[in-house]
């Protein structure tokens, strides 16, 4: 039996859960599902358990639970990291580069676009304050000029 650093010392408490996990890892994401469902089925507590564990551990959603990516492996991941990097082909990169600046310069003026949108909204905003507040203002300093209809002066 060999070790790996992701499992623990034979007789651990852990030990058992670790080879179970690796065991499932092996056989792929419709082994976790069809472990949970049937959990669920037989003793609930544990099938929410183990859910919670796919959740918070990532397995639920990550692209496969045990087969890792390979250097050889053509997928999306891989080629994201080289987006930036020529590709030999002159007329192509300059293409890009051409692109990819038009994108950054038109992305720069939409940010600028939502920034006086969200500073026009604010000053519309405040002015419609400060226009309620004038008119509270104006209102209540009406009320308290107001004279008394019943009194005549210099009466008590």
């Amino acid at each position: 039996m060999y070790m790996t650093s992701d499992t623990a010392r034979p007789g651990g408490i852990l030990y058992p859960l670790r080879r179970a996990e690796a065991w499932l890892d092996a056989r792929g994401k419709w082994a976790w599902i069809a472990t949970l469902v049937l959990a669920f089925i037989f003793v609930w507590p544990v099938g929410l358990a183990l859910l919670a564990y796919m959740i918070w551990g990532r397995k639920m959603f990550s692209r496969s639970c045990g087969q890792r990516r390979h250097a050889t492996d053509h997928s999306w991941g891989r080629h994201a990291m080289r987006a930036g990097q020529p590709t030999g082909n002159r007329a192509f990169d300059d293409y890009k580069a051409q692109a990819l600046r038009r994108l950054e310069e038109e992305q720069e003026a939409f940010e600028a676009f939502l920034q006086r949108l969200r500073t026009s909204k604010d000053k519309s905003e405040f002015d419609s304050f400060m226009d309620e507040r004038a008119k509270a203002t104006a209102a209540q300093d009406a009320a308290e000029v107001k004279p008394e209809t019943g009194a005549r002066p210099g009466e008590y």
